[in-house]
């Protein structure tokens, strides 16, 4: 989004993503922040950046279309004059990717007037409240007696990882004892989820993304028909087993969760140049 500069608009939000290769799950989840932060900021450019160059290399060399990477991304902003910038992450945590656009646009903030750093989804304690309704929310036509709602999430070897067993207590102690989160990379593994799902009285089990976007990871790993995916373990433990192949980024209150964030970013205006 926004590869050239209206010259009205001297700030920007650069909305920065793992990213995806998967086009429609791209404009239906990261597409759909960017647009949401879009349409509460019109005196701001919306540009877009990824943090994963494989995805950005692969949809280069299939689709012909440029996606910048960080450095990219930030040498554009000032080569086209912008003077005050808002980096907004669509992190699920401050892991490793997150650590890795930090440490992209610490070498250009002398660059900006002002630079102001967003949080990603979860990061302070309200967050975590906030996302649980929304979950709740998003899945509630789902929630039935006998079934057992799973999210995967990605996980990794970042000491952030500890956000999904915080997510996972929090759940139940709001009530959710039927609502259980794994990791594809990390903990609580896949075998974690099961021996405890197993100890419920469940007939069916619901899967979905804890990710932002539904890509490679929803559509192979958690809802593939290969011997290793989430629904075929599922299934060989006698459930009914149905994917919801919708990534965090269409939850409208997602979308919200990171519109408080660029404006908490805006009011305590603790990063950057004044």
């Amino acid at each position: 989004m926004g590869k050239s500069k209206s010259v009205l608009k001297s700030k920007a939000i650069l909305v920065v993503s793992f990213g995806t290769s998967y086009r429609e799950s791209l404009e239906r989840n990261i597409g759909a922040v960017e647009r949401s932060i879009a349409a509460s900021y019109p005196d701001y450019e919306i540009r877009r950046a990824f943090t994963s160059q494989m995805i950005i290399d692969k949809i280069r060399q299939r689709d012909g279309d440029q996606i910048d990477n960080m450095d990219e991304a930030m040498r554009r902003l000032i080569n086209d004059g912008f003077d005050t910038l808002i980096i907004q992450p669509t992190h699920v945590m401050s892991g490793s990717e997150y650590d890795k656009m930090m440490a992209a646009a610490a070498s250009y903030e002398k660059s900006f007037i002002s630079i102001q750093y967003g949080e990603p989804l979860l990061n302070q304690e309200a967050d975590y409240d906030k996302l649980i309704r929304i979950l709740a929310e998003e899945t509630s036509a789902f929630n039935k007696e006998n079934t057992a709602l799973v999210f995967m999430g990605h996980g990794t070897e970042h000491d952030a990882n500890v956000v999904y067993d915080k997510l996972n207590s929090q759940l139940k102690k709001s009530g959710y004892a039927n609502y259980y989160i794994g990791t594809v990379e990390a903990t609580p593994t896949l075998e974690d989820v099961l021996d405890e799902v197993k100890k419920g009285d469940y007939q069916k089990a619901v899967l979905f993304p804890l990710m932002i976007v539904a890509g490679d990871h929803a559509n192979n790993d958690m809802a593939g028909d290969e011997e290793e995916s989430w629904k075929t373990a599922f299934i060989s433990e006698g459930y009914q087993v149905e994917c919801v192949l919708k990534g965090m980024g269409e939850y409208k209150g997602v979308q919200q969760m990171f519109l408080e964030h660029i404006n908490d970013a805006m009011k305590n205006r603790t990063n950057g140049n004044y």
